[in-house]
């Protein structure tokens, strides 16, 4: 048994241990070497303890004993000494383990009750509760919650000694996946669509958020590609087109990408991408989720920015109580676009962040000149390589791609001459133009066939399609689905401007009702002059 803990022993226990080894450490002094019968005797009396006692104590203070191992130990059982005969114990441990220790995490009421019937039934006296308590708290607390599948006490008692660190920018960028805790609506319709999914990044050094992709798609190679392109280029374009004044000075290639164990990060495309542009992928090791801390802790500012708006589904469902997510939902998936960028560049990149104790773009700015800027060789080489592709038959009038059609005069060279399917990269975020690999192996770039036609996204062109579909028209034609997505564009727009008008309105007339029910009007009066308070008499 150890010795106790200073701090662990009351005061007068303590005293009478420090009298103790005053007197031995006086008989060790006086009699070094050895002692005889009569005074250990002696000694035993001065110290109140028994003839072996007293031989002990002094041989310990001989090899420099402390005063706690005088400290009178408590009588009775040791804590692990178990009195219950073997029979009985055994149908604890292995009721235990065969009914407790389970995913479907039966409650200790109903583990007493099966150990109490097994015991009856097989002729012994029923145990009480505090002896099957003690077995169960006899078994480690990780082993009994990985047995029952609970993640959040196996995770709290999972020791974390490392950290994932990074010595510069850009040395180590994160990447990972959430499913966004807000409801999105048809741009069309208004009509509650679903949950998009967040793809982000962050720079382990400066806890920058490098970029980020939003879609209604699960995540896939293509979400992860899309975030990658946003991370490495620059900004200022992204963010005009949106209307964002802020800056956003994140861009260049990253050393290492660090990622989860997801298919969409183990796609031989995306390897090859990576290591053809000298970016070293990093996968985590399986079931460690606090080697992604930094961007976990980012998804989580990001989702907390979103539950404050309307048709947030909240973190829990407790937590939202009667509130319906999709009778509030308000936002479509371009809005939320919006809103989480200016959280970014707005709010998170000025805050002071917690393990930084300084703003994100502080510690960027103040480092980002030590290292040069490194950005693709071929920069469309760099881009073809992460966009998603499809393969197409080369036809006299161009390549047709979702039903619109895309020419080059380069392809008529090609036209009649090939039977290969060629293929075809695109990206989803602007559809006006692709880029097709002729058969030399060269890549072409290709325009709408009508040239005159404005862009619009993957996801616009399919709605608009499915709009005509739907109306019966079966003669699809390019040019009435970019002509309905235009359309779209604008009714979104109009109705935006029109239901503020109408809030504003309504807000403006409530004012008037307020002032006319109780108040009275204050036009006309001279509120330069103060009018006194006459206190009523009654």
């Amino acid at each position: 048994m150890s010795d106790p803990f200073p701090d662990d022993v009351n005061p007068e226990d303590w005293e009478e241990a420090r009298r103790r080894a005053d007197a031995i450490r006086e008989f060790v002094r006086r009699r070094p070497n050895r002692s005889t019968v009569e005074e250990i005797l002696e000694l035993a009396t001065v110290l109140g303890v028994s003839q072996a006692t007293a031989y002990r104590l002094v041989r310990l203070f001989r090899k420099g004993g402390a005063v706690s191992a005088l400290v009178d130990r408590k009588r009775g059982r040791r804590k692990d000494h178990h009195t219950l005969d073997k029979e009985r114990d055994g149908i604890i441990r292995a009721t235990i383990s065969r009914f407790y220790l389970k995913p479907t995490r039966p409650p200790f009421s109903r583990l007493v009750r099966e150990v109490q019937t097994k015991c009856l039934a097989a002729g012994f006296k029923a145990p009480n509760w505090r002896t099957i308590k003690n077995r169960l708290e006899s078994i480690d607390l990780q082993r009994r919650a990985k047995r029952r599948g609970e993640t959040s006490i196996v995770k709290a008692t999972t020791p974390t000694p490392g950290e994932l660190g990074a010595s510069q920018p850009l040395e180590l960028v994160q990447v990972d996946h959430t499913r966004a805790d807000i409801i999105v609506v048809d741009e069309e319709t208004r009509e509650p669509i679903g949950r998009p999914w967040l793809t982000l990044a962050i720079d382990v050094f400066s806890r920058m958020v490098t970029g980020f992709y939003l879609t209604m798609d699960a995540p896939s190679r293509l979400s992860v590609s899309l975030c990658l392109l946003h991370s490495v280029f620059d900004k200022s374009a992204w963010l005009k087109d949106r209307e964002i004044d802020e800056l956003w000075p994140v861009a260049g290639l990253p050393a290492v990408l660090h990622v989860d164990n997801g298919p969409e990060f183990r796609s031989r495309a995306f390897i090859r991408g990576c290591e053809d542009a000298g970016m070293n992928i990093q996968w985590r090791p399986c079931r460690t989720p606090h080697y992604g801390g930094h961007i976990e802790r980012l998804i989580g500012t990001q989702m907390g920015a979103v539950h404050l708006l309307p048709g947030s589904t909240s973190s829990n469902i407790a937590e939202r109580g009667e509130y319906d997510p999709k009778l509030n939902a308000a936002l479509t998936l371009r809005e939320v676009e919006r809103y989480i960028a200016l959280e970014i560049v707005g709010s998170y990149h000025q805050s002071i962040h917690s393990s930084l104790c300084r703003p994100p773009i502080a510690v960027w700015r103040e480092r980002e000149g030590d290292i040069p800027l490194r950005l693709p060789h071929d920069r469309m080489r760099f881009w073809l390589t992460f966009l998603p592709e499809e393969e197409r038959t080369l036809r006299p009038d161009g390549i047709h791609l979702f039903n619109l059609r895309y020419w080059s005069s380069a392809l008529s060279a090609d036209v009649g001459r090939t039977k290969r399917r060629l293929l075809v990269k695109y990206d989803p975020r602007d559809m006006s133009r692709i880029f097709i690999r002729r058969p030399s192996g060269n890549f072409i770039e290709a325009r709408y066939a009508d040239v005159t036609l404005p862009s619009v996204t993957l996801r616009e062109a399919l709605t608009a399609r499915r709009a005509l579909l739907a109306q019966g028209r079966r003669e699809v034609d390019m040019r009435s689905i970019i002509r309905t997505a235009m359309a779209q564009r604008e009714l979104v727009d109009d109705a935006k401007r029109k239901t503020n008008a109408s809030r504003r309105g309504k807000a403006a007339g409530s004012k008037s009702k307020g002032d006319r029910n109780g108040w009275g009007s204050l036009r006309g009066v001279d509120s330069r002059q103060p009018v006194p308070f006459v206190e009523d008499s009654d």
